[in-house]
């Protein structure tokens, strides 16, 4: 019998995971809408009371989306003034979802990505992800591999999709 070969081991294929730059901490998604009358209308004096006597202190390290999720006209200023509030606590604001917020988390990250180790190798973008990898990361991402990549691949080396291939 012969010895069972790992060709995938001895490929120069090289998998690039977006989880492995995933950056840690809590996210929150803090919602003005409680904060509203009626949650549809913003009343200057009372959502400023709502802002003044909220306790900041508990977003200390965290990422945090803003957003409204009712159908009310939220003065841009209303946004501002909470990031102000959040901002000396929370690591990140943005205004958005979650998914927004991932993707702003990612941006900085993937602009500083050296890709010079991809320089004409086949390389595979791991898909499956237990963290919330924003569809933006991966874009992000193959913008900049496939300046310098031989190959660029989507899955996982037994079961890849071919993207990009340099001619």
């Amino acid at each position: 019998m012969s010895d069972i070969i790992n060709r995938v081991a001895q490929s120069k294929l090289i998998t690039f995971d977006l989880e492995d730059l995933y950056p840690e901490g809590k996210r929150i998604l803090f919602d003005i809408k409680d904060w509203l009358f009626e949650e549809i209308i913003l009343k200057e004096k009372e959502f400023r009371g709502k802002v003044d006597a909220h306790d900041w202190s508990q977003y200390e390290d965290t990422y945090v989306a803003l957003t409204c999720t009712s159908d009310a006209i939220i003065p841009g200023w209303a946004f501002l003034l909470v990031a102000s509030r959040l901002n000396p606590h929370a690591k990140r604001v943005v205004v958005g979802d979650l998914e927004q917020l991932e993707t702003a988390l990612y941006q900085p990250i993937l602009a500083q990505l050296n890709v010079a180790e991809f320089k004409d190798k086949p390389v595979i973008i791991k898909g499956c992800s237990h963290k919330p990898v924003p569809q933006n990361a991966y874009i992000i991402a193959m913008a900049k591999i496939q300046t310098v990549a031989k190959s660029v691949m989507y899955g996982e080396a037994c079961s890849s999709v071919p993207l990009f291939k340099r001619k």
